[in-house]
């Protein structure tokens, strides 16, 4: 069993923790940390220090630094996914909307971490990338099942055009962290019109919308 400092205490007060509990810990102390610097600045001292327990500990839940950072971008995406997860009672347009919204909101608000994972070191290294396009193939996925569940043929070119979209959400996204030129709604908007606009034929686009792109452009003039 290991034990864990309880925070704010004058003396050590330890607790009880599973081998289990012990090592969520420990990625959570390590995400919490993402927040605010990149991914190579988590060094298993502080990690150590925060938890309460000795650097080789720490060694025997995770076979190395590696590993152990590895271990934290997997939870990083996991919540991200969790998080942008959009609300299935709403209509298929509004869906998209809800979950494009979501994400923007998200990385928004852990935007050191996005930022440094997207763009840092962690970008370089193939163990992590594959993480990344685990995570991009989720997206994708979750996309084309809203897609299909509106009666839409997920052919293969949709498949393709689906993830040339979330290249773009997540390309206009980073760059409006960084340059934050439009609002918030623009971006959402940008990026949630982008989908029809790039995988989906004029009929397709209807049932997305639930409207007449025709039509529409004909009231608009």
């Amino acid at each position: 069993m290991a034990f864990v400092n309880s925070p704010g205490a004058s003396t050590t007060k330890r607790t009880r923790l599973s081998p289990q509990q012990r090592r969520a810990q420990l990625i959570e102390l390590g995400t919490e940390m993402l927040a605010d610097r990149p991914l190579e600045q988590i060094s298993v001292e502080d990690i150590a220090d925060q938890a309460g327990v000795s650097r080789g500990l720490l060694f025997h839940y995770f076979a190395s630094k590696q590993e152990f950072h590895l271990e934290i971008v997997r939870e990083s995406s996991r919540v991200m996914l969790e998080r942008t997860a959009p609300d299935p009672s709403l209509p298929p347009y509004e869906i998209l909307r809800d979950s494009i919204a979501n994400y923007v909101d998200y990385v928004t608000d852990k935007r050191q971490m996005y930022v440094s994972l997207l763009r840092g070191t962690p970008s370089g290294d193939p163990q992590m990338r594959a993480v990344f396009e685990d995570t991009r193939s989720a997206m994708a996925d979750r996309t084309l099942a809203q897609l299909g569940g509106i009666d839409i043929e997920v052919t293969p070119t949709i498949v393709l055009a689906v993830r040339g979209w979330i290249a773009f959400v997540e390309e206009t996204t980073i760059n409006w962290l960084t340059a934050p030129e439009l609002g918030r709604d623009e971006l959402i908007d940008l990026n949630v019109n982008a989908l029809p606009a790039v995988a989906l034929a004029p009929g397709m686009i209807t049932a997305l919308l639930g409207t007449n792109p025709d039509t529409d452009a004909d009231t608009d003039a």
